[in-house]
C-alpha cells in the first residue's frame, strides 16, 4: 500500500442514471464490476436496489421481482457468485426483523427463504447492527442490537453476542441455522461492529475477525475465531489501534483488513475515565490491518486534516466495497444537526487504488497492415490507462531456402527429393496474419489526460497485409476483434467471435515441397454464452503424400459463443505475406533484449490500440516513471518515428491506476507486411446433413489476385496426439475451387476432440492464388462435455 502522503483517492463526478438519494445503515456488495446496493434510511428507509457499473459509471435501477423484502437499514448483505442474501435489519423504528431473503442478481429474482431452526436453541432473534460473513457454503451472525420491548415506540435496547452458522445450499436456498460450540472467552455484546473472514494462502484454517462496534460506548478491540476449531482468541498487535469506533466499514483486500471512518470519540475527551458520557464524532480516518503479521498501519489519522477536498470527509453509516484492489466508498451520515432533529448524509462516491495493477496479458494482434497494428491485450479491472510501448531492434534472422519452388519460405529445411519427409519449423521463422473481420469491432484507445493516443494511418493499398512474427519460446499471437457490449447485468453474457488465422501455404502437398506450418485458433460455437481460452502448442498436418510437422504455439484471446443455432459461424479474413529474405542491416538487431531501449506508443485509456508511430524519447530516457510526475515527458514535444514496411516489432503493456505503473506484461513481437498472398476464408459456417456436416465458407475479401483452389483440413486422432494432445495431426479432406464441402461421417469418426479448452472439433481452410496458399482459417466446432463420437 502506498504511503499515508501518497494516497491518491478520487472522486467519481460524472456519472449517469438515476443516483440513489443520500442515507446511512445501507449495505453493498460487488458482483463483479458491479457495485450492489440495498436498504438504508435517510427521511424513512429505502427499499429500492440500486446498482453501480464501475467501468461504465452508470446507476440504474434494476427491474427486481418475486418475494420483495422491505426496505430495511443495518442488516447482514452478503454474496455468494451471483445470488445475494439479506438477513435481519431495522424495518420501522423500534421494529426489527429476523428474516431471510435471497436474491438472484442473473434474474433480479427476489425470494423469502425459511430455515431450519437449530436442533437445539432457538433461531436468531430479531436485530440490527449484527454482522453476517460469508464463507465457503456457510454463513456467520454475530452480535446485533435487539428490542427487549414488545411496543416499538419503546425501545429497550439489548445488546448480544450470540454467534449463529447458517449452511447453504448449492446455488439456491439454504439448509438451516446451527449453533456452534466455541471454544474461549467470548467477545462482550456489540452492534455496528465489522467482521471479515480470512484464510492464509498456504496455513490453514479460515480465521473470522471482530473489530470495534458499540455497546452503551464505542470499542477497540479486536476478536479472532478459529472457524475450524470454533475457538475465540484475542490477538496480540503491532503498531497504533485505530480509536474505538463503530458504524465502520471493513474490507479485505489481499492480506490486508482496511478499516475506514466511524463513530469516535471527540478530541480531547478521555474515553478510559467517561466512556459513556463523552462526545462522540464522524472521522475520516482509515487504517490497515496485515491479517498475516497482525500489525496496524495507520494511512490517515484522526488528526489529518483535509482543506483540499481531496479525501472522503467525516463519515459513518456508510457502505464500502472492493473490486479488484480498488475501494470504493459511498453516502453515509457526517453528523446530527439538532436544529433540524435529522441527519446529514454524503452524497458522494469515492473510490482509492490500494496498490500498483498486476502486469496485462501479452499484446495481441487484431490486424496488421504494411505500415501499422491494430492491437489489444485483456483488460485489467479498475485501471486509469494502460503504457503500451515497443522496441524495433529485433533480431530476426533468415536463412536462404534450399528449394526455388519455394522462394519466399526462409529457414526451413526441405528435401525435395523425398515425399512426405518432415519439415520442422525453427524459431525464427514468421506466422503471417491479417485484417481480421468478425461481426464485431473492438473499441479504440483513446488517450489518458493531455497525452494523445497514436491515431494509426489507413493502408493505401487496397490490399491489406500483416504477419506475425515468433519470438524465441515460439508464442505466436492470434487475431482477435471481440466486441465487449455493456448493456447492464440485463444481458446474459457479451456476445461476440473470435477469429484467426494461420499460415498454411506448405500443408498443401506441392509436387516436390513441404515448407512451414503456423498457427492460430478461431472458434465456432453452439453452445450456451460462455467466454472461452484455448492454445495449440504444435500440429502435424497429414494427407496422402506428404507429413509435415511443425512446433508452435498459438495463444488466443478469450472468445464468447454465440447463441445456440444448427448453424455455427465464425468470420475470419487474413491475407498472407512472404517472409523477408533480408537480415537487418543495423548492429543494434543483435543488442541483447535487456539493452534495448523501449520506446513510447503512448497511453491508452482503453484495452485497444491502433499504432502506425512511436515517440523517440530523449537521450539517456528510458521511459516516464510515473504518470504525472515531472519527469513525465510531454508526448507533443517528442520526436515521432513511423512503422516500417515488413519490420518485426517487439510489444509490451503496463496498466496504470492511482498507485502508480504496475509491472509489464510478457514480450509479443509482430511483423508489418509485406504485400502478396491471399486472405484467409471468412464466414464458416457448419451446418450437420445426412452425410455428415457441410463446410462452408466465404472467399478472402482480400484475393490478391485469383484464387486458384481452397484446401479443407480436420485434426485427427493418432497415437502421436495420445502423447502429445497439443501437437495436432490434420488431414486434407477437400481440395478444389468450390467454396463448400462435405465433411462424412466416416471421416468425423477418426476426428480428433481437441479438450484444449472444451471439446471440439477443429478445421482448417486456406485459399490459393498465383503466389500460393495464404494463412487459413481455423474453426473449432464445440461437441459438448462429452466423449462420444461427433454427430451422436
Amino acid at each position: 500500500m502506498a504511503a499515508p502522503s501518497l494516497l491518491n483517492w478520487r472522486r467519481v463526478s460524472s456519472f449517469t442514471g438515476p443516483v440513489p438519494r443520500a442515507r446511512h445503515g445501507h449495505r453493498a456488495v460487488a458482483i463483479r464490476e458491479l457495485m450492489i446496493i440495498f436498504g438504508g434510511g435517510n427521511e424513512g428507509i429505502a427499499d429500492e436496489l440500486h446498482v453501480y457499473n464501475t467501468v461504465t459509471n452508470q446507476w440504474f435501477l434494476p427491474a427486481v421481482r418475486g418475494d420483495i423484502p422491505p426496505g430495511c437499514a443495518a442488516h447482514g448483505f452478503v454474496c455468494d457468485g451471483t445470488r445475494i442474501l439479506v438477513f435481519g435489519g431495522m424495518v420501522e423504528y423500534g421494529r426489527y426483523s429476523n428474516e431471510l431473503y435471497e436474491l438472484q442478481a442473473s434474474r433480479w429474482l427476489w425470494k423469502k427463504v425459511k430455515p431450519h431452526p437449530p436442533s437445539s436453541g432457538l433461531p436468531p432473534c430479531p436485530r440490527l447492527g449484527h454482522s453476517f460473513s460469508l464463507y465457503g457454503n456457510k454463513c456467520y451472525l454475530f452480535g446485533g442490537l435487539a428490542n427487549e420491548s414488545e411496543d416499538s415506540n419503546n425501545n429497550v435496547p439489548r445488546y448480544l453476542n450470540d454467534f449463529y452458522e447458517l449452511e447453504l445450499q448449492h446455488g439456491s436456498g439454504v439448509v438451516g441455522w446451527s449453533i456452534p460450540v466455541t471454544k474461549g472467552i467470548v467477545p462482550s455484546p456489540r452492534e455496528s461492529h465489522t467482521a471479515v473472514i480470512y484464510c492464509k494462502k498456504d496455513s490453514g484454517s479460515p480465521k473470522m475477525y471482530v473489530f470495534g462496534g458499540m455497546c452503551g460506548a464505542r470499542l477497540d478491540d479486536l476478536w479472532q475465531l478459529d472457524l475450524e476449531t470454533m475457538s475465540w482468541s484475542k490477538p496480540e498487535t503491532k503498531g497504533t489501534v485505530p480509536l474505538p469506533r463503530s458504524l465502520h466499514t471493513a474490507s479485505v483486500i489481499g492480506n490486508k483488513m482496511y478499516i475506514f471512518g466511524g463513530w469516535v470519540p471527540h478530541k480531547g475527551e478521555n474515553i478510559e475515565t467517561s466512556p459513556h458520557d463523552c462526545e462522540w464524532r464522524c472521522t475520516s480516518s482509515f487504517s490497515y490491518l496485515n491479517l498475516d503479521t497482525a500489525e496496524w498501519t495507520t494511512l490517515v489519522s484522526d488528526s489529518q486534516e483535509d482543506k483540499k477536498n481531496s479525501r472522503p470527509r467525516p463519515r459513518a453509516g456508510h457502505c464500502a466495497v472492493a473490486i479488484g484492489t480498488r475501494l470504493y466508498f459511498w453516502s453515509g451520515r457526517d453528523g446530527y444537526k439538532k436544529a433540524l432533529n435529522s441527519q446529514v448524509c454524503c452524497k458522494d462516491l469515492w473510490y482509492l487504488d490500494t496498490e500498483k495493477p498486476p502486469a496485462p496479458s501479452q499484446v495481441q494482434l487484431i490486424k496488421a497492415t504494411t505500415n501499422s497494428f491494430h492491437v489489444k491485450w485483456d483488460e485489467v479491472p479498475t485501471v486509469e490507462g494502460y503504457l503500451l510501448q515497443l522496441n524495433t531492434d529485433l533480431p530476426y534472422q533468415a536463412a536462404s531456402s534450399e528449394s526455388s519452388a519455394a522462394p519466399n519460405m526462409q529457414g526451413v529445411r526441405m528435401d525435395p527429393h523425398r515425399q512426405g519427409s518432415n519439415s520442422t519449423i525453427p524459431n525464427s521463422i514468421s506466422d503471417t496474419v491479417n485484417n481480421t473481420k468478425t461481426e464485431h469491432t473492438a473499441m479504440k484507445g483513446t488517450s489518458v489526460k493531455n497525452r494523445p493516443d497514436l491515431k494509426a494511418s489507413t493502408d493505401s493499398n487496397a490490399t491489406l497485409h500483416s504477419s506475425l512474427a515468433t519470438n524465441a519460446s515460439n508464442h505466436n499471437s492470434c487475431v482477435v476483434d471481440v466486441l465487449r457490449k455493456n448493456e447492464g447485468p440485463h444481458t446474459s453474457a457479451n456476445i461476440g467471435v473470435l477469429s484467426s488465422c494461420l499460415d498454411l501455404r506448405t500443408v498443401i502437398p506441392e509436387p516436390s515441397v513441404s515448407s512451414s506450418v503456423s498457427s492460430a485458433q478461431t472458434m465456432v460455437t453452439q453452445q450456451t454464452i460462455k467466454t472461452e481460452s484455448s492454445s495449440t502448442n504444435g500440429a502435424v498436418v497429414k494427407d496422402e503424400t506428404s507429413l509435415t510437422t511443425f512446433s508452435t504455439k498459438s495463444e488466443v484471446d478469450e472468445a464468447c459463443a454465440l447463441p445456440a443455432t444448427k448453424i455455427s459461424r465464425v468470420e475470419a479474413h487474413a491475407t498472407a505475406m512472404p517472409f523477408s529474405k533480408e537480415t537487418p542491416s543495423n548492429p543494434a538487431a543483435t543488442m541483447k533484449a535487456g539493452e534495448r531501449q523501449w520506446c513510447d506508443v503512448g497511453i491508452f485509456k482503453n484495452n485497444t490500440a491502433l499504432v502506425s508511430q512511436f515517440y523517440l524519447l530523449p537521450k539517456g530516457k528510458q521511459s516516464i516513471s510515473k504518470i504525472g510526475s515531472a519527469d513525465a515527458p510531454d508526448y507533443s514535444l517528442l520526436k515521432k518515428q513511423d512503422l516500417v514496411p515488413g519490420t518485426g516489432y517487439r510489444f509490451r503493456v503496463a496498466a496504470i491506476n492511482g498507485c502508480g505503473i504496475g509491472p509489464f506484461s510478457k514480450i509479443s513481437e509482430f511483423k508489418t507486411c509485406i504485400p502478396g498472398f491471399p486472405g484467409a476464408p471468412s464466414a464458416v459456417r457448419i451446418s450437420k446433413n445426412v452425410e455428415g456436416i457441410h463446410l462452408s465458407w466465404e472467399p478472402p475479401t482480400s484475393p490478391s489476385g485469383n484464387i486458384l483452389e481452397y484446401s479443407a483440413y480436420l485434426a485427427i486422432r493418432t497415437a502421436q496426439i495420445q502423447d502429445n494432445p497439443s501437437q495436432l495431426v490434420f488431414m486434407r479432406i477437400y481440395c478444389g475451387l468450390k467454396t463448400s464441402c462435405i465433411v462424412t461421417a466416416g471421416q468425423l469418426a477418426n476426428a480428433h476432440i481437441d479438450y484444449t479448452s472444451r471439446p471440439a472439433i477443429v478445421f482448417r481452410i486456406s485459399a490459393k492464388n498465383e503466389k500460393g496458399y495464404g494463412p487459413a482459417t481455423q474453426v473449432r466446432w464445440l461437441q459438448g462435455n462429452n466423449k462420444k463420437a461427433p454427430l451422436n
